[in-house]
């Protein structure tokens, strides 16, 4: 199998320090886990983040000094562990510029660079600080005269999307909640494809409704299973509640993350095979 095919080193070593990455899934669902791992293992630095609502993976890369800027709706574990420690504390040390967001503002950023818009209007934040905070303008309706606020497109240079099922050409399908992924595939310059399972095109062409995914939009087709551990994915498997308390009791210092990193390696890199044409 050739293709898009690549392994996890190969896909994680195109990003590039200062790059603007979405990062699909939600909160610990569908997130590509092993990909931000690889990109810490790599060193990557002064990366900024899109995501509605992220967890482990914009906190681990926090952690590891990764990341320069965040715009987000959320960021943190919800009632399972309560906040982002890594994310907090970069924040509040000023190594990381939180720029505020609603999620509904997200989503309107990236529709923006979706149609093709250099902005997109956005309802919902009037009496609240985050247009202040971020500096999105109010302009007046063109048609009603109504106020409205606008929100600038945000064009990431990647998409990085965990999937269920990929070919090597790239075409995705996901289960479950799709969340923002198909949206961040069509605002991003290039996106790269984490999944579960590698099939041939047939089982695509079979449903191509199914399709979320187009594979002319996709850059880098990862093996990667279990790539969004220690977060879910339908239907393969269900957040593991012990594994992401041991990353928060590791992320305290630089040496207990490098061992964390370390022991997911060869579970991050378990999929490499099918580099070298190995179908799962």
């Amino acid at each position: 199998m050739s293709g898009k095919i690549m392994s996890l080193t190969q896909a994680a070593a195109l990003v590039q320090d200062g790059d603007l990455l979405a990062l699909g899934g939600n909160a610990l669902t569908r997130i590509p886990a092993a990909f931000v791992r690889e990109l810490a293992r790599q060193g990557r630095g002064n990366l900024r983040l899109v995501k509605t609502a992220g967890a482990y993976d914009v906190d681990l890369l926090c952690a590891a000094g990764a990341v320069a800027q965040t715009q987000t709706g959320y960021v943190g574990f919800e009632n399972l562990f309560g906040l982002a420690p890594s994310y907090r504390r970069g924040v509040e040390e000023g190594r990381v510029q939180a720029v505020e967001h609603a999620c509904s503002t997200v989503i309107a950023g990236l529709r923006a660079s979706a149609y093709g818009l250099p902005s997109q209007p956005v309802a919902g934040l009037e009496g609240s600080d985050v247009a202040a905070h971020t500096g999105f303008r109010q302009v007046k309706d063109p048609y009603t005269g109504e106020p409205v606020y606008m929100v600038p497109g945000i064009r990431p240079k990647f998409a990085v999307l965990h999937v269920a099922y990929a070919d090597a050409e790239g075409n995705a399908r996901i289960e479950g909640g799709a969340f923002e992924d198909v949206l961040m595939s069509r605002a991003a310059e290039l996106v790269i494809l984490t999944a579960e399972r590698i099939e041939e095109t047939a089982f695509f062409v079979e449903k191509p409704d199914r399709t979320a995914v187009p594979a002319f939009m996709v850059q880098a087709v990862v093996h990667a299973p279990g790539g969004a551990r220690p977060g879910g994915c339908h239907p393969f498997y269900d957040i593991d509640e012990e594994a992401v308390g041991a990353y928060l009791d590791s992320a305290s210092s630089a040496e207990s993350l490098q061992t964390h990193l370390d022991s997911w390696v060869e579970r991050d890199h378990a999929g490499s095979a099918a580099a070298s044409g190995s179908v799962a």
